[in-house]
């Protein structure tokens, strides 16, 4: 069941816009996170969840999607995301912003498989512009923003497939909008 999920999990960039979450779902996803590991256990992750269409369309603003493709502009008008968690890190807890990258991305990946179990999906968006977002949130001087999760129930294709001759592992559109991502062959992957 884990491999489905992990290969259900994609970085969807579109969302059917006509589904919303509550409360009580972000939470559920966030809760996920409390029994992941953390560096020396010290668990300096709070999070900001958004689910209200005035505070979404906020943190969309702030965001930038896709920079492979910096001739779309992704999400398309219409198939933006309905929910984001913002991961922040508690600098009172611990200043270290580089210690915890770690658990940012386990958190993150929590969230994200947690809502592919239950039919939705989500994209890690590290391009946001923090200072900005910080503000717009009202987050006090000790929280700082450190990976932006959006969520939502996928409306778009995304195709895996294997990466060709020319070993380029960039992600890329047909012209029928359909997504296309490479991935490695597991032999080009191990060492031994």
């Amino acid at each position: 069941m884990i491999r489905d999920l992990v290969q259900k999990n994609r970085s969807y960039r579109g969302y059917d816009e006509s589904y919303h979450f509550t409360r009580d779902k972000l939470e559920e996803f966030v809760d996920c996170t409390r029994f992941c590991a953390s560096s020396v256990n010290a668990q300096p992750l709070k999070y900001y969840i958004a689910w209200e269409k005035e505070t979404v369309e906020k943190i969309q603003t702030l965001t930038h999607w896709a920079a492979a493709l910096p001739q779309l502009e992704l999400p398309h008008m219409g198939k933006h995301p309905t929910a984001f968690i913002v991961i922040c890190q508690d600098l009172q807890i611990d200043s270290n912003q580089n210690r915890f990258q770690r658990d940012i991305g386990i958190a993150a990946q929590t969230i994200l498989l947690a809502a592919v179990e239950q039919g939705l999906g989500g994209c890690m968006i590290g391009n946001f512009q923090a200072g900005d977002l910080k503000k717009a949130l009202q987050l006090g001087a000790e929280i700082q923003p450190m990976l932006v999760v959006a969520l939502g129930k996928p409306a778009e294709k995304i195709v895996l497939t294997e990466v060709g001759t020319d070993g380029s592992t960039a992600y890329y559109r047909d012209e029928e909008d359909v997504h296309y991502v490479p991935k490695r062959s597991l032999k080009s992957e191990l060492l031994n």
